[in-house]
């Protein structure tokens, strides 16, 4: 490779690691490049870039945006998925893709903030639900309390109006 070719792709590669909310780096040996080119098609669908990576390349890249975590997991051949929107997303897209095709794929583990992801990490991130009900159930969670406070504060005025309805029927009937 030129040195004007790892240059550009030191600086592509810090791109990605400065956007990515997460990156997940697996193994990809006994994949064939069919395999390889079906797994990226299934990611763009979840708006993830997957890219085969030179070790020394990334190690670069990470080091220089101050994404060091990362660099651990650098061993062997690897290929990185960077998720630049939804964690649980890029999460749920690769345990599906490697549950539904059988693949040989293997997740080494990751990166999501500043936190380091081992497999069984990305296993549980995968199953949680995705962010739109998350955030509505946290919605519904704190709507409870005001529910009560609501209903407890209105008490006493629907006890007042009972009591003028039933002295209007008094009134009315006799």
């Amino acid at each position: 490779m030129s040195k004007e070719k790892k240059i550009s792709t030191v600086s592509g590669l810090k791109d990605k690691f400065s956007r990515a909310n997460i990156m997940l780096v697996t193994d990809y040996r006994g994949l064939s490049a069919k395999e390889i080119n079906e797994l990226r098609r299934h990611l763009d669908q979840s708006e993830v870039e997957y890219r085969v990576v030179k070790n020394t390349l990334a190690r670069l890249a990470a080091n220089q945006v101050g994404r060091e975590k990362v660099v651990s997991l650098l061993d062997g051949p690897v290929a990185i998925a960077f998720g630049y929107e939804d964690e649980i997303k890029l999460a749920r897209s690769l345990i599906e893709y490697i549950r539904d095709s059988g693949s040989a794929l293997q997740i080494k583990g990751g990166v999501m903030g500043e936190r380091v992801l081992d497999q069984k990490d990305v296993q549980t991130l995968a199953t949680l639900p995705a962010k739109e009900v998350l955030i509505s159930q946290l919605v519904g969670q704190m709507l409870t309390p005001l529910r009560s406070l609501h209903n407890l504060s209105i008490a006493p005025l629907r006890g007042i109006l009972v009591l003028l309805q039933a002295r209007m029927r008094q009134l009315e009937g006799g």
